[in-house]
């Protein structure tokens, strides 16, 4: 019995000496592992890193997102019925993974929701080139990035339509035209009738609150001709009998940005949590790409816009924030109209109401301007 007892003995002090023996020796491997890593970046070993390599590392870093720094923030974004992007981000908890606290303040246009910014009714705002540069040309506000909506396909969406005695564009010398206030439509007049030889002295121009307001407008011909956008919308005036589309903005020279401004003071507390706002909205853009009809269900449960209108929409509203060379000279040239039709009394350096710090955080690689 005595032997048994031995024996047992000298195998638990075998296996606990074998178990010390292992434990050093894969320390010892774990600091051989980090000597080579000290001393080399290649799994050859090499000495020291290539220039090549030394370069691609840094583009690598300079292009990926920085990490997420922690700046809770509760904020009122101004918005429309037919944009998804900030109604899926709510909806889908991007705002809360980065820890904002969101209300999204439902407005007629843009331009109307940017302008909420002067009486401090919201704290973020979008909307085309024109109510933005309007809006920073006036106060401590800054652009912080763009939207990413300036193509022809997006033209493609603003449809003219017109009372049907109007069958091509000199038709409309002397007649009444829908300008929503506050918005680039004038700028827009300004193009399509000059192309078509008329001056804008020629015209009475309307100004409107909406498009459902143009809508009756038309209906009853009290104005001539509107710009329309946005499925549900266009399908809506396409039912008027005594009206039809003469045209869409693709075949003009105009192409309108889309931007988003914020006050400088929002900037100057929450830098961090601006940054996460634009991460939780690229999120959010990815999102409706991938799941449209997720998304469409969402804006009908929300605003009741019709499910086949959001899906027929969303290749051209959806966003993809950045902001381009190209971004700067649309605000360019919309400034040097505005600043020449005194729409702006007094001139101002664009490049010193841009704020890009944000967008560059949450996507650098399609921050390209200035490069």
């Amino acid at each position: 019995m005595r032997t048994i007892i031995n024996r047992i003995r000298i195998v638990r002090q075998t296996r606990s000496v074998f178990g010390m023996l292992t434990a050093v020796a894969l320390f010892a491997v774990i600091l051989t592992a980090c000597g080579d890593n000290n001393n080399s970046s290649s799994p050859s070993g090499s000495a020291s890193p290539s220039a090549d390599s030394s370069d691609a590392a840094q583009t690598a870093e300079a292009s990926s997102p920085a990490p997420a720094a922690n700046d809770p923030i509760k904020v009122k974004i101004a918005d429309i019925v037919s944009n998804p992007v900030f109604r899926v981000a709510k909806n889908k908890g991007f705002f809360e993974k980065y820890g904002i606290d969101a209300d999204i303040v439902t407005f007629a246009t843009p331009a109307e929701g940017i302008n909420s910014l002067f009486i401090k009714q919201t704290d973020l705002a979008w909307g085309a080139d024109f109510p933005i540069l309007n809006a920073v040309s006036k106060g401590d506000y800054s652009i912080i990035a763009a939207t990413g909506t300036n193509t022809d396909a997006a033209a493609a969406q603003w449809k003219l339509f017109a009372q049907d005695d109007i069958q091509q564009g000199a038709d409309l010398k002397g007649k009444k035209l829908s300008t929503l206030r506050g918005t680039f439509l004038p700028y827009l007049w300004d193009e399509y009738l000059k192309a078509n030889g008329i001056a804008v002295q020629d015209t009475k121009q309307i100004g409107q609150g909406g498009l459902d307001e143009a809508y009756i407008a038309l209906q009853k011909g009290q104005i001539d001709a509107t710009w329309v956008t946005g499925a549900a919308l266009i399908a809506k005036f396409q039912t008027i009998e005594s009206a039809h589309e003469l045209t869409d903005m693709s075949q003009t020279p105009v192409r309108i940005g889309g931007d988003v401004i914020a006050p400088n003071s929002l900037l100057e507390e929450h830098p961090a949590g601006v940054a996460n706002f634009l991460r939780a909205v690229e999120e959010a853009s990815q999102y409706i790409t991938a799941n449209p009809e997720e998304t469409a269900d969402i804006m009908f449960a929300e605003v009741k816009q019709p499910k086949d209108a959001t899906l027929r929409d969303l290749s051209t509203v959806n966003w993809a924030i950045g902001f381009s060379q190209e971004s700067f000279e649309s605000l360019s040239g919309q400034k040097q109209y505005m600043v020449d039709n005194g729409i702006i009394e007094k001139d101002f350096d664009l490049a010193s109401k841009l704020d890009l710090d944000s967008v560059k955080q949450a996507v650098p690689d399609r921050v390209t301007y200035g490069q």
